[in-house]
Protein backbone atom coordinates (compact mmCIF):
# COMPACT_ATOMS: atom_id res chain seq x y z
CA UNK A 1 0.00 0.00 0.00
CA UNK A 2 2.97 2.19 0.86
CA UNK A 3 4.67 1.67 -2.49
CA UNK A 4 1.19 2.61 -4.20
CA UNK A 5 1.04 5.63 -2.59
CA UNK A 6 4.81 6.83 -3.23
CA UNK A 7 3.65 5.96 -6.67
CA UNK A 8 0.29 7.93 -6.87
CA UNK A 9 2.62 11.02 -5.41
CA UNK A 10 5.36 10.63 -8.03
CA UNK A 11 2.50 10.46 -10.68
CA UNK A 12 0.68 13.61 -9.63
CA UNK A 13 3.95 15.55 -9.35
CA UNK A 14 4.85 14.43 -12.39
CA UNK A 15 1.53 16.02 -14.13
CA UNK A 16 2.45 19.45 -12.20
CA UNK A 17 5.97 19.31 -13.70
CA UNK A 18 4.60 18.92 -17.12
CA UNK A 19 1.97 21.48 -16.50
CA UNK A 20 5.04 24.23 -16.69
CA UNK A 21 7.76 25.25 -18.68
CA UNK A 22 11.30 26.00 -16.98
CA UNK A 23 12.96 28.84 -18.38
CA UNK A 24 15.53 31.36 -16.45
CA UNK A 25 15.44 29.53 -13.29
CA UNK A 26 11.69 30.18 -13.05
CA UNK A 27 8.77 28.12 -14.19
CA UNK A 28 5.83 29.37 -16.62
CA UNK A 29 2.67 28.12 -16.67
CA UNK A 30 1.69 26.30 -19.93
CA UNK A 31 -1.36 27.67 -20.00
CA UNK A 32 -3.19 30.72 -18.67
CA UNK A 33 -7.06 31.80 -18.57
CA UNK A 34 -8.44 35.40 -18.65
CA UNK A 35 -11.95 35.98 -18.27
CA UNK A 36 -12.69 32.28 -19.48
CA UNK A 37 -10.10 32.46 -22.58
CA UNK A 38 -7.55 29.90 -22.19
CA UNK A 39 -3.89 30.69 -23.64
CA UNK A 40 -1.53 28.09 -24.52
CA UNK A 41 2.05 29.17 -24.47
CA UNK A 42 3.42 29.39 -27.76
CA UNK A 43 6.92 30.11 -26.84
CA UNK A 44 9.36 31.47 -23.52
CA UNK A 45 12.77 33.08 -23.28
CA UNK A 46 14.71 34.98 -21.35
CA UNK A 47 15.53 38.93 -21.82
CA UNK A 48 18.87 39.40 -21.25
CA UNK A 49 21.53 42.23 -21.10
CA UNK A 50 25.31 42.28 -21.38
CA UNK A 51 24.81 38.58 -20.31
CA UNK A 52 22.42 38.81 -17.57
CA UNK A 53 19.48 37.42 -17.32
CA UNK A 54 16.31 39.97 -16.45
CA UNK A 55 13.26 38.49 -16.98
CA UNK A 56 11.35 35.10 -18.44
CA UNK A 57 9.10 35.85 -20.85
CA UNK A 58 5.92 33.95 -22.56
CA UNK A 59 3.68 34.84 -24.90
CA UNK A 60 0.49 33.04 -24.67
CA UNK A 61 -1.99 32.95 -28.03
CA UNK A 62 -5.13 31.07 -28.35
CA UNK A 63 -3.58 28.80 -31.35
CA UNK A 64 0.17 28.55 -31.72
CA UNK A 65 1.86 30.83 -34.64
CA UNK A 66 5.74 31.74 -35.37
CA UNK A 67 4.62 34.78 -37.39
CA UNK A 68 5.43 38.23 -35.38
CA UNK A 69 2.99 40.17 -38.12
CA UNK A 70 0.39 38.22 -38.00
CA UNK A 71 0.47 37.99 -33.52
CA UNK A 72 0.81 41.71 -33.39
CA UNK A 73 -2.03 42.07 -36.07
CA UNK A 74 -4.13 39.71 -34.45
CA UNK A 75 -7.56 40.73 -33.00
CA UNK A 76 -7.40 37.47 -30.77
CA UNK A 77 -7.05 37.26 -26.71
CA UNK A 78 -3.27 36.75 -26.34
CA UNK A 79 -1.01 37.70 -23.14
CA UNK A 80 2.81 37.95 -22.31
CA UNK A 81 3.92 37.33 -18.96
CA UNK A 82 7.04 38.69 -17.19
CA UNK A 83 8.75 36.95 -14.17
CA UNK A 84 11.54 39.03 -12.83
CA UNK A 85 14.51 36.58 -12.28
CA UNK A 86 17.23 39.96 -11.42
CA UNK A 87 17.86 41.82 -8.50
CA UNK A 88 19.01 44.84 -11.04
CA UNK A 89 15.51 45.75 -12.30
CA UNK A 90 14.27 48.84 -11.05
CA UNK A 91 10.50 50.78 -11.77
CA UNK A 92 13.23 52.96 -13.25
CA UNK A 93 14.61 51.00 -15.34
CA UNK A 94 11.53 48.73 -16.49
CA UNK A 95 10.20 52.48 -17.56
CA UNK A 96 13.17 53.50 -19.18
CA UNK A 97 13.09 49.73 -20.77
CA UNK A 98 9.29 50.67 -21.53
CA UNK A 99 10.50 53.65 -23.62
CA UNK A 100 13.41 51.95 -25.57
CA UNK A 101 10.78 49.53 -26.27
CA UNK A 102 7.89 52.00 -27.80
CA UNK A 103 10.65 53.65 -29.25
CA UNK A 104 11.83 50.96 -31.77
CA UNK A 105 8.30 49.12 -31.50
CA UNK A 106 7.04 52.21 -33.31
CA UNK A 107 10.21 53.10 -35.47
CA UNK A 108 10.62 56.75 -33.03
CA UNK A 109 6.86 57.97 -33.56
CA UNK A 110 5.56 57.19 -30.61
CA UNK A 111 3.32 60.68 -30.28
CA UNK A 112 0.41 59.07 -31.71
CA UNK A 113 -0.03 57.33 -28.67
CA UNK A 114 1.69 59.50 -26.19
CA UNK A 115 -0.84 59.14 -23.58
CA UNK A 116 -1.60 55.54 -24.04
CA UNK A 117 2.07 55.27 -23.57
CA UNK A 118 2.38 57.11 -20.46
CA UNK A 119 -0.33 55.26 -18.86
CA UNK A 120 1.54 52.13 -19.52
CA UNK A 121 4.83 53.27 -18.04
CA UNK A 122 2.26 53.98 -14.86
CA UNK A 123 2.05 50.28 -14.11
CA UNK A 124 5.58 50.13 -13.23
CA UNK A 125 5.78 52.94 -11.08
CA UNK A 126 5.38 50.80 -7.82
CA UNK A 127 8.93 49.12 -6.76
CA UNK A 128 9.75 46.24 -8.71
CA UNK A 129 11.20 43.17 -7.02
CA UNK A 130 12.86 39.72 -8.02
CA UNK A 131 10.24 37.52 -8.68
CA UNK A 132 7.36 39.64 -9.44
CA UNK A 133 5.10 38.76 -12.18
CA UNK A 134 3.74 40.91 -14.77
CA UNK A 135 0.61 39.54 -17.11
CA UNK A 136 -0.18 41.68 -20.16
CA UNK A 137 -3.63 40.61 -21.83
CA UNK A 138 -5.39 41.54 -24.25
CA UNK A 139 -8.66 40.95 -24.65
CA UNK A 140 -10.64 42.03 -27.82
CA UNK A 141 -13.04 44.48 -26.89
CA UNK A 142 -11.58 45.15 -23.51
CA UNK A 143 -7.98 46.30 -24.51
CA UNK A 144 -4.46 45.78 -22.98
CA UNK A 145 -5.10 44.86 -19.11
CA UNK A 146 -1.80 44.93 -16.81
CA UNK A 147 -1.44 42.69 -13.66
CA UNK A 148 1.42 42.67 -11.04
CA UNK A 149 1.37 39.79 -9.00
CA UNK A 150 -2.37 38.89 -9.71
CA UNK A 151 -3.54 42.27 -9.06
CA UNK A 152 -5.09 44.61 -11.75
CA UNK A 153 -3.11 47.95 -12.50
CA UNK A 154 -5.60 48.93 -14.85
CA UNK A 155 -6.63 48.66 -18.80
CA UNK A 156 -5.73 51.08 -22.25
CA UNK A 157 -8.13 50.23 -25.00
CA UNK A 158 -6.91 50.68 -28.77
CA UNK A 159 -5.70 48.05 -31.08
CA UNK A 160 -2.67 50.46 -31.89
CA UNK A 161 -1.55 50.38 -28.72
CA UNK A 162 -1.56 46.79 -28.50
CA UNK A 163 0.13 46.04 -31.36
CA UNK A 164 2.51 48.98 -30.41
CA UNK A 165 3.14 46.97 -27.01
CA UNK A 166 3.63 43.58 -28.22
CA UNK A 167 5.48 45.02 -31.02
CA UNK A 168 8.15 45.69 -27.62
CA UNK A 169 8.88 41.42 -28.14
CA UNK A 170 7.69 40.96 -32.14
CA UNK A 171 8.60 44.25 -34.20
CA UNK A 172 11.32 43.76 -36.29
CA UNK A 173 13.43 45.21 -33.50
CA UNK A 174 12.09 43.51 -30.92
CA UNK A 175 14.18 44.50 -27.21
CA UNK A 176 16.15 41.31 -27.13
CA UNK A 177 16.37 38.99 -30.65
CA UNK A 178 16.61 35.96 -29.00
CA UNK A 179 13.57 36.28 -26.97
CA UNK A 180 11.85 36.83 -29.71
CA UNK A 181 12.27 33.80 -31.18
CA UNK A 182 12.21 31.65 -28.24
CA UNK A 183 8.51 33.27 -27.63
CA UNK A 184 7.56 32.11 -31.82
CA UNK A 185 8.15 29.04 -30.82
CA UNK A 186 11.71 29.25 -33.22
Amino acid sequence: MKKLAVLFIAMMSFGLTSAQTEVGGVKLPNSETYQGKTLQLNGAGVREKLWIDLYAGGLYLSEKSSSADAIMSSDKPMSIKLHIVSKLISSDKMVDAVNDGFESSMNGNTKPLAAEIKKFKGFFMEEITKNDVFDIVYLPGSGVTAYKNDKELGTIKGMEFKKALFGIWLSKNPADDDLKDAMLGK
